[in-house]
């Protein structure tokens, strides 16, 4: 068989599967509570790897893990990225679990064995049709240090262990009810009351 006829068989192939995919998509739904199809994972993921340039697959982290810089990256990790991927790297949060598709649970194989200059790009430049932004400076040039040393915890998530996770939940973006909540529980400890409870008792009082 010519090679013309075996590559156009090739793409009637993936054209058959393609709408196959998109006419079951349909017939489930478009919920972003369901799980991506193995199609649709497969597709996804072939595309998302040509959308990284080979030069930037091969580059390498100028920075060596050590405890201070896995400290600063954990901390930036707590308060930028742990609200979708979870302080852990499960994707087991609320906003997590409400992306289409899932974020990855970047402590297993899939992330993992992605090389350096993949995840440094990924963080850099997001994931078209995800909900992964791009949170590099459009035209910057020069490695970001920060994004670097994210990729350093990134690679030590699979060994975080309960002191670091304890550690990340206390620098966790908190909501203005949260930080209401400290403020008067502080109030409480200094032995104040909280001034619902001190204006009621001025009215008992008459006062």
């Amino acid at each position: 068989m010519k090679k013309g006829n075996v590559m156009l068989l090739v793409l009637l192939a993936a054209a058959a599967v393609v709408i196959g995919a998109a006419a079951s998509l349909i017939r489930r739904g478009f919920s972003a509570r369901e799980q991506p199809s193995v199609v649709e994972s497969y597709l996804a993921t072939s595309v998302r790897n040509l959308a990284v340039p080979s030069r930037a697959k091969h580059e390498k982290n100028p920075f060596v893990p050590s405890s201070e810089l896995l400290a600063e990256a954990s901390a930036h990790f707590a308060n930028h990225c742990a609200v979708c991927h979870a302080d852990d790297g499960s994707g087991d949060t609320l906003f997590g679990k409400g992306l289409y598709p899932k974020p990855p649970d970047m402590r297993m194989r899939g992330t993992q064995r992605k090389s350096d200059g993949e995840l440094y790009y990924t963080i850099e430049n997001g994931i078209r049709l995800s909900g992964m932004p791009a949170f590099g400076e459009e035209g910057t040039g020069d490695g970001d240090p920060d994004t670097w040393k994210l990729v350093l915890f990134i690679r030590h998530l699979p060994n975080l262990n309960a002191a670091e996770l304890k550690h990340m939940e206390q620098l966790n973006p908190k909501t203005d009810e949260e930080r209401r909540e400290e403020k008067e529980e502080e109030e409480f400890l200094r032995g104040n009351r909280p001034q619902a409870q001190s204006s009621k008792s001025h009215h008992e009082l008459g006062e």
